[in-house]
């Protein structure tokens, strides 16, 4: 049963301008790792433009915000609109935004679906999405992926408890702003503190389904293996999820500009193995990956590579 990997040639036209951290390179220097024979594997479709994916957009947002990014998106070539300091839109972005979304949905669709051959999804697309709130673009996100994907997965597919771990270095604002009120909802996330945006304290906890672990500047494996061992990993066992999404970011590494965590390549790869043995035991290992943050061209794309590869390891 094949990994499942969504992407699409538009992500690349989500122009963010020069010298902007979240840029199309980073597609580019994914797309090369995922050519190697290692990745020979993969089930490798094209992340659809959905006829139902601003419905589905609404189950996280409401209309007026869908309409704030639609509005502001620029029509001439070259234009760049900017809906904060660090979240930018250009002529490209709109299709982007809503096959990122779409993304999601599909891979939920698909491990959903036992007849689907599909276990678990990677979703490489940008823009990302765990900064975007219910009611705000921010911090390079206009819509929020992975909380748009979690909740699709209990109003079509009736998944009684959905769980989101996040990674990334920053903690995913968005997603605990979109879940804090839903007990059937978890959100489990690591990340350096402080740092932008400057959320993800221990005592956010929601309706007790939040569990943040927050990490020092300069802490490495040992500490995030610790705080995911004995926090995160225990209360998503305790939730007992019908599917595991991730928040799938690799700027938490210790060459990536945008942060001082001390994290490699070994770390994504263990996280993600215990992330698939829980969704093994709990959920016949339903596990949708969603691409957030990751800075450093080369260190992003040996981290992507690990993750994809523990991904297909599983489902083989």
């Amino acid at each position: 049963m094949p990994t499942l990997l969504l992407t699409h040639p538009c992500f690349v036209d989500h122009d963010t301008g020069y010298g902007h951290p979240e840029r199309p390179d980073r597609m580019r220097v994914i797309d090369r790792v995922l050519e190697h024979e290692l990745f020979q594997a993969l089930h490798r479709e094209e992340a659809p433009l959905r006829d139902d994916v601003e419905q589905q957009i609404l189950l996280a947002h409401p209309a007026s915000h869908l309409e704030l990014v639609r509005k502001s998106r620029p029509s001439k070539e070259g234009d760049q609109v900017r809906l904060d300091p660090d979240t930018v839109m250009s002529p490209g972005s709109w299709q982007a935004a809503l096959r990122a979304v779409g993304a999601g949905l599909e891979a939920v669709d698909r491990v959903m679906d036992p007849k689907s051959g599909n276990r678990n999804a990677f979703c490489q697309v940008r823009p990302c999405g765990h900064h975007a709130e219910a009611n705000r673009a921010m911090g390079f996100c206009l819509f929020s992926n992975v909380a748009i994907a979690a909740l699709y997965a209990r109003a079509r597919h009736g998944a009684e408890r959905v769980a989101v771990v996040d990674f990334d270095v920053h903690h995913g604002n968005g997603t605990q702003d979109i879940f804090e009120t839903d007990k059937d909802m978890f959100f489990g996330s690591t990340h350096q503190m402080p740092l932008y945006p400057g959320t993800g304290a221990l005592s956010e906890t929601g309706v007790g389904n939040v569990w943040n672990a927050p990490l020092r500047s300069g802490d490495g494996g040992s500490a995030f293996r610790e705080a995911m061992e004995s926090r995160i990993l225990p209360a998503l066992r305790n939730f007992s999820p019908d599917i595991i999404l991730i928040s799938a970011g690799f700027d938490a590494h210790r060459d990536d500009p945008l942060a001082s965590l001390e994290l490699v390549e070994d770390d994504f790869m263990w996280v993600t193995r215990r992330l698939v043995d829980i969704a093994e035991k709990q959920c016949d290992g339903r596990v949708v990956s969603m691409l957030e943050g990751g800075y450093d061209l080369k260190a992003l794309a040996r981290s992507v590579g690990v993750h994809v590869k523990t991904l297909m390891d599983a489902a083989s």
